[in-house]
């Protein structure tokens, strides 16, 4: 079975750099808590590690 994660935005973006507010729109999120699912990738994990003070990851089975 594929891995899939998902994704949950738990810390704001005010303040923070602007390539962190970007990766964090490319990964899909626009507000607090909203989550996202995608599929666990070294892509999307590359961006989770650049971001990861800022959001929570469960791993979850596709």
């Amino acid at each position: 079975m594929a891995k899939q994660l998902e994704i949950t935005l738990t810390r704001s973006v005010i303040g923070r750099p602007q390539d962190q507010r970007v990766t964090v729109k490319t990964l899909g999120l626009n507000k607090m808590h909203h989550t996202v699912v995608h599929n666990d990738n070294p892509a999307i994990r590359g961006m989770i590690n650049k971001v990861s003070h800022l959001v929570t990851v469960n791993e979850i089975d596709a």
